[in-house]
């Protein structure tokens, strides 16, 4: 059976101090049966670790090289990550695509570097609203799929959580249809299963993001291949973030 799994992207929002405050409110109101992430920016995830120490809120990073250290001004590597005790880290945001020139190529790099040092990777896919309306998304997010698990053996697929997050959806206050949703993630699941087979696809976990708000949460849970959420603004507020991992 998978484990619903709820992450929060916080993107670049909060300071070291406010991040403390917010994870102070989080971890004490933890539902059983659902695993729970925050991503946070890279200054906070030290202070955020010590805070969570002991308590079933895991530790996400939001990026990371596929290096392990070199000239490349600016990046984190795996290494720095895990020194921290990183449990997940985001690859292949739609907005590191889109804002910082992030390829598949690198997606796939980052997986595979990620697994190597026991990083969980959360792996993001989906497509523009023009993408949509051209009727291709499948075709879209099956060629992110394939090549960011190029060279990715069986026994790693279950180490790694998909996010099917809609570019149009992402913070726009537009939402797929949890029918829209789920048919997509029914198709991400049928992508594994016919590269690698059935039982590897039953074990994925593949969320859905894209203004996930308590209001639509339940609804978006009851899916049959839904297993969580990528969330971003309402996981900046405690009650909301809250009453999302309580769905």
């Amino acid at each position: 059976m998978r484990i619903p799994i709820i992450a929060g992207n916080w993107k670049m929002n909060k300071t070291i101090e406010e991040a403390i405050q917010l994870v102070k409110e989080i971890k004490s109101n933890l539902k059983d049966g659902v695993e729970t992430v925050v991503c946070v920016p890279f200054t906070a995830l030290s202070e955020v670790k010590k805070e969570i120490s002991g308590t079933k809120l895991k530790l996400g990073a939001q990026n990371m090289h596929w290096e392990e250290s070199g000239a490349f001004t600016g990046e984190i590597s795996p290494l720095m990550l895990k020194e921290i005790g990183v449990d997940f880290c985001i690859i292949g945001h739609s907005e590191r695509r889109q804002y910082f020139g992030e390829t598949d190529e690198m997606v796939n790099r980052k997986i595979k570097s990620a697994l190597k040092h026991g990083i969980s990777p959360i792996v993001c896919v989906g497509e523009t609203l023009e993408q949509r309306e051209a009727n291709i998304e499948k075709k879209v997010v099956e060629t992110q799929i394939l090549k960011a698990f190029d060279g990715i053996v069986a026994e790693e697929v279950e180490k790694i959580v998909i996010a099917y997050e809609p570019i149009w959806a992402i913070g726009t206050g537009k939402t797929a249809t949890k029918e829209e949703a789920n048919e997509i993630i029914a198709f991400i699941r049928k992508i594994i299963m016919n590269k690698y087979q059935q039982e590897i696809s039953d074990k994925v976990r593949i969320q859905y993001g894209g203004s996930v708000k308590p209001d639509n949460i339940t609804d978006i849970m009851n899916q049959s291949d839904i297993d969580g959420a990528l969330v971003g603004g309402a996981s900046l507020k405690p009650e909301e973030f809250i009453k999302l991992v309580s769905f």
